[in-house]
């Protein structure tokens, strides 16, 4: 063989090592899939192309110049997805922990930059014990090209960061700009300080999957989209995710074949209680709605009184936001207001429209509501959807009070269709509490004020806890039955599929954040 063909052969061979076999062995024992293995799990089979597969640091303090790895901790190029382009870049944490040197940053820009111009989706795959000391500012600044990049990128292609190792210091903030997190139970943890700084400054002792689990960021924070049990269903989660995405903000989604039938869902018409107290799950509703098992659940375990998440309806996809009666009534607070609006506004990038089922009593009430800021945060969902110029329907399944109706996607804040059940109530509050303020006078008046109030609430319902006052000055398009609810959405996002808005021009708007 030639001898300049072998030592090429040579290199490439060492660039797939990584760390070496030990340290290989050793990712295994923790029973996770090494970088490399991890893209080629994720992509298509043979369509991986390798890019700097040869690149090494360029330190030459503290003996670094005699430690050197082809590839220097990152996995970076490009292959397809179900035969869809992707961009991907894997931290090989054989190779110095992964940790993150001016050459591996210098990498991960390089197929960034080409993600962006290209028009495709890019997916990092963290496993890095932070930045390497041994650069110092340049491994600072290698951070920093890669967050600028992820802001540029932003709201242009789809960015999904899977956090499937340690991820810490000022690594969290990459993942934390892309628009999906998904991590791995007990392998993941994510962290500005770790648990030794946490003891020197707070006292507290805390473990790492205490501080910054995937348990903690999925149900506490809100970090995590989702969590996963291991790699592999990680990487399958990043694959499910994509199939509803569109490549970039200059497509949609792509569709699947679909034909119209009847579409009627008996189904539907018995989920919503006589009772307008007792609580259902909308999770029922969704699946009487969409393409059978379609259903995508977005934070699944964080603010369970809203419920978002990607389907297929008619074999399109779409976004939907729904509240949940399950848990707190379905209100809207601090946390689900947070997580519906950054929903919204990534369907909105992304062109994905928008299905919103509504049964919202209000906002939730008490002093840790109002110090944690609900006016605030309750506007970030306001401005979202009033922003969002995707197809948008909404269906009210039940109660809409108050500032929440017109919050979840009213037709005064530019929603193009609205539909209500029969057993909606559109009122300013509940009939219950509308009486009390109302009828206050007479109530207190009367010889039984407990008949009298209840004689006055039942005159309010039936003034107003209806749809059809909403109906009548066209808040509300149609009054329709449970069970053509598929058939009208399916027909409703049809119509509205080549919709376009105009916006007044300007640099871009001040979401309350």
């Amino acid at each position: 063989m030639d001898s300049k063909i072998k030592t090429l052969n040579d290199k490439i061979a060492l660039s797939k090592l990584g760390g070496g076999q030990a340290r290989i062995d050793k990712q295994h024992q923790k029973k996770k899939l090494t970088a490399r293995e991890r893209v080629l799990y994720l992509l298509d089979e043979g369509s991986f192309e390798e890019i700097g597969a040869l690149v090494t640091h360029r330190t030459k303090d503290f003996g670094m110049e005699n430690q050197k790895f082809y590839g220097d901790g990152v996995v970076t190029g490009y292959g397809t997805v179900d035969g869809r382009l992707i961009y991907v870049f894997a931290q090989d944490f054989t190779v110095f922990g992964g940790s993150l040197s001016e050459t591996h940053a210098e990498k991960i820009c390089k197929i960034m930059d080409m993600a962006v111009n290209v028009g495709a989706p890019i997916i990092g795959l963290n496993d890095s014990g932070g930045a390497r000391i041994q650069e110092g500012v340049r491994s600072l600044g290698g951070y920093a090209d890669i967050f600028y990049r992820n802001v540029q990128a932003s709201g242009v292609i789809p960015q999904i960061s899977a956090i499937m190792g340690p991820c810490a210091g000022g690594a969290v903030y990459s993942p934390a700009m892309t628009d999906f997190t998904i991590m791995v139970q007990d392998t993941s943890y994510m962290f500005v300080t770790g648990p030794n700084v946490v003891k020197t400054v707070t006292n507290e002792e805390v473990t790492s999957e205490e501080l910054g689990g995937a348990s903690v960021h999925s149900t506490k924070s809100g970090v995590a989209h989702k969590t996963s049990s291991n790699d592999i269903e990680c990487l399958e989660d990043v694959k499910t995710l994509l199939s509803y995405l569109p490549q970039s903000n200059r497509e949609k989604p792509e569709d699947l074949d679909f034909e119209l039938n009847d579409e009627i869902r008996e189904s539907l018409s018995d989920i919503v209680p006589d009772n307008p107290n007792k609580p259902y799950d909308m999770h029922q509703v969704i699946e009487g709605i969409i393409d059978e098992d379609s259903f995508y659940e977005i934070h699944k375990d964080y603010a369970e009184n809203i419920i978002v998440g990607f389907a297929r309806l008619g074999g399109k996809s779409i976004g939907i936001v729904a509240n949940q009666p399950m848990f707190l009534a379905g209100v809207l607070g601090v946390k689900s207001s947070k997580k519906a609006a950054r929903f919204v506004r990534f369907c909105d990038c992304f062109n994905i429209p928008l299905l919103v089922l509504e049964d919202v009593p209000g906002f939730l009430p008490g002093t840790d509501q109002e110090w944690n800021g609900i006016i605030v945060h309750g506007a970030k969902l306001l401005y979202a959807f009033s922003e969002a110029t995707v197809p948008r329907v909404t269906v009210i399944t039940r109660k809409a009070y108050g500032g929440a109706y017109d919050v979840m996607n009213s037709k005064h804040i530019g929603a193009d269709m609205n539909f209500a059940w029969p057993k909606a109530e559109i009122a300013v509050m509940g009939a219950k509490g509308a009486a009390e303020i109302i009828f206050k006078r007479e109530i207190s008046s009367a010889d039984d004020k407990e008949a009298k109030w209840k004689e006055k609430e039942a005159e309010y319902a039936e003034l107003f806890a209806n749809p059809y006052s909403a109906a009548e000055r066209g808040f509300v398009d149609e009054v329709i039955l449970p069970k053509n609810t598929r058939r009208k959405l399916i027909k409703a996002f049809s119509m509205l599929k080549d919709k376009e808005v105009n916006r007044p021009k300007r640099k871009h708007g001040n979401i309350p954040l």
